[in-house]
């Protein structure tokens, strides 16, 4: 603090400039397509399995811990949640899948919506990030998903997450194994630990691909 005293007020602003979140927020909640936005900025969708940790990993992207709120009960999220990064782009979080505790009944209520979403030609819709519990790895959904995904022209690719859990040998196996599951090249295969930070650069340069918007740690340093 003593040495933070003595910057200059500019210095002190760039500081504060370098060491800050990424400008993000919950811009829309939609509950069905008419509310999905129009506004033509690109759009990156996070899909995956309920509990595979979507909000930790985009709070984790945008340097927010409560951004995406996350819970102990899987299946919490029923509607596409829109988050504005940057006011360029939009990180969209979509319902969970595959959790038994979730009713057929709430599983075909909400599975139109995200098929409004993912099969209408969106011009908007720049990737999507599969993600899977590295501890489970891909199930039949994941397959069929990435597969119909690639079929519409979306470009779509796999993150492994809770990497943390896995010894660096095994972890490479369940990367090189994912990808042939999937039918994707290694390199379209993430393997990332939001807990630990971990990965994260990989899909910081997906994301700058597909968006143009660079995503880097508060400091400033890259992710």
């Amino acid at each position: 603090m003593a040495a933070e005293a003595n910057f200059g007020p500019e210095q002190r602003q760039s500081r504060a400039q370098k060491e800050r979140s990424l400008d993000a927020d919950l811009v829309i909640d939609a509950a069905d397509r008419s509310l999905f936005p129009s506004a033509g900025l690109p759009e990156v969708a996070i899909i995956g399995r309920s509990n595979v940790g979507k909000s930790t990993l985009i709070n984790k992207l945008v340097g927010r811990k409560g951004l995406a709120r996350t819970s102990n009960t899987p299946g919490r999220t029923r509607r596409v949640h829109f988050y504005l990064v940057e006011k360029r782009m939009y990180l969209v979080d979509l319902p969970g899948y595959g959790y038994a505790a979730i009713s057929k009944a709430e599983r075909r209520a909400f599975a139109p919506l995200v098929d409004s979403y993912l099969g209408s030609g969106r011009e908007t819709l720049r990737g999507a990030l599969m993600l899977v519990d590295a501890r489970r790895g891909a199930q039949d959904e994941e397959r069929e998903l990435v597969q119909w995904l690639l079929a519409e022209g979306i470009d779509a690719r796999a993150v492994l997450t809770k990497c943390d859990k896995l010894g660096r040998s095994e972890l490479e196996r369940v990367r090189r194994d994912l990808a042939a599951a999937l039918s994707l090249p290694q390199d379209r295969v993430a393997a990332v630990s939001a807990k630990a930070g971990t990965g994260l650069g990989t899909l910081a340069a997906w994301l700058l691909d597909w968006s143009g918007v660079e995503f880097r740690r508060p400091d400033g340093l890259p992710l």
